[in-house]
């Protein structure tokens, strides 16, 4: 299967991005996971799964009783995973290259999972909703799945506002959409997986602050820094603009009293009925 394109790339500064923004998001995942009912020997699915971070973390709560699937359309980040798993002792995960849209079918073979695990894949992907049919299809009677993802992504800004960030996450929203996603995709998620025969046990919203002193900061800083660049390769945001973010970042970072609103990232837990 050849690599499609994906909007955020998936070389190596992508690759230690991911890493760190999986460090700062764990107590969510972990969290989220407990309140699902993640156990030791489960059967787990992880949808999306980039270069495996989250994936390594389950498959260590699940243990070598359990099994974790890890599917991304991405060989390098599939590769990625499966290395890891291997130096790490884990043999119970395994990573496979899939597109998301047809996990049904690509899984087919497959026993029926416990648990399946999405996060920031749905608002990436052309067709939420195929996507979330499949892997309802692969979820055992009262199987659940846990969802992180965005709505209300426009709200993302400096305090005080400053252009440079403005502009910055309106070209990242028209980034996303030019290539079939959706920032606000947790508007419709909860309609979608109704539709596909679940019930919504959990909804809520993490709001995260970043002050330059905190370890939260990096969060933004690292995703300004390393995609800003790509949104003026793309011609959607101006070098001098670029330029400027960069130097407002600077000054978050030393000040006492600024900060930056994340974008709120919506937790869903639903069953299978």
């Amino acid at each position: 299967m050849s690599e499609r394109p994906y909007v955020l790339g998936t070389g190596e500064d992508e690759l230690a991005r991911l890493g760190l923004q999986h460090r700062l998001w764990s107590d969510a995942a972990h969290a989220a996971w407990l309140a699902a009912g993640l156990a030791p020997g489960q059967r787990v699915l992880d949808v999306g799964c980039g270069p495996g971070y989250a994936a390594f973390d389950l498959a260590q709560i699940v243990g070598r009783a359990g099994a974790v699937l890890a599917v991304d359309e991405s060989p390098g980040f599939v590769a990625h995973a499966n290395e890891q798993a291997a130096r790490r002792g884990l043999p119970q995960l395994r990573a496979l290259v899939a597109d998301a849209h047809a996990l049904g079918r690509a899984l087919a073979a497959e026993a029926p999972f416990d648990l399946a695990y999405a996060r920031w894949v749905l608002c990436f992907v052309r067709d939420p909703e195929a996507v979330l049919r499949g892997v309802v299809e692969r979820l055992r009677p009262k199987g659940r799945i846990v969802i992180h993802d965005y709505f209300n992504y426009g709200s993302m800004t400096m305090a005080p506002r400053r252009r440079s960030h403005d502009l910055a996450v309106a070209a990242t929203m028209q980034s996303w959409r030019a290539q079939g996603g959706d920032p606000d995709v947790m508007a419709r998620v909860p309609a979608m997986l109704v539709a596909a025969g679940c019930r919504i046990e959990r909804l809520l919203v993490h709001q995260r602050i970043a002050r330059g002193s905190e370890a939260m900061f990096a969060w933004p800083d690292t995703w300004w820094r390393t995609f800003a660049p790509k949104l003026v390769d793309r011609g959607l945001l101006a070098a001098a603009d670029c330029a400027q973010l960069l130097t407002d970042l600077d000054a978050i970072r030393h000040s006492p009293a600024d900060f930056v609103s994340c974008p709120p990232v919506y937790e869903l837990i639903a069953v299978r009925c």
